[in-house]
């Protein structure tokens, strides 16, 4: 179950909740909707990592767990800021915000972790957990090179 207040409002924060699940196409949709089609598909990716990580990693996939997404569109970002009730990251993950090479330094194909931090720092302009692992906040940067032309006739 997915709920969210309807309509959703430009510069002002929306939240939506749904219970742990990998069946994620219609809150992507929903998260997706103000996003320029030029970036849907990369932003579907990076939250799509984000969300799963949350539910699998966070939530154990615990249906009675809820993840809580917040987002926003401002004239200079797109945000959102997504929230899980599990234990928050091991020590060795703490310091990922502070590592500024990891995009550099892909995990082998061996690895089953690690990806979708990657996938993050390259989809998104800032990436930043909470102190405690539980908490995400993704933003994607309006670029002024992209503003609307003025249309010539």
């Amino acid at each position: 179950m997915i709920a969210i207040p309807i309509p959703w409002n430009r510069s002002k924060w929306t939240t939506m909740s749904f219970t742990s699940t990998l069946y994620l196409c219609p809150v992507l949709d929903l998260l997706l909707v103000s996003v320029p089609p030029e970036w849907r598909a990369e932003v579907r990716l990076g939250l799509q990592e984000a969300l799963v990580n949350a539910a699998k990693h966070g939530n154990k996939l615990d249906p009675s767990k809820t993840i809580i997404v917040r987002f926003t569109v401002t004239n200079t970002e797109y945000s959102w800021v997504i929230a899980d009730e599990g234990g928050g990251f091991a020590e060795g993950f703490k310091s990922f915000n502070s590592c500024p090479n990891h995009v550099k330094q892909l995990p082998t194909d061996e690895s089953e972790n690690g990806r979708g931090f990657s996938i993050l720092h390259e989809v998104f302009d800032g990436v930043h957990w909470n102190r405690d692992g539980t908490q995400l906040t993704l933003s994607k940067a309006v670029s002024r090179t992209k503003e609307k032309q003025p249309s010539i006739c």
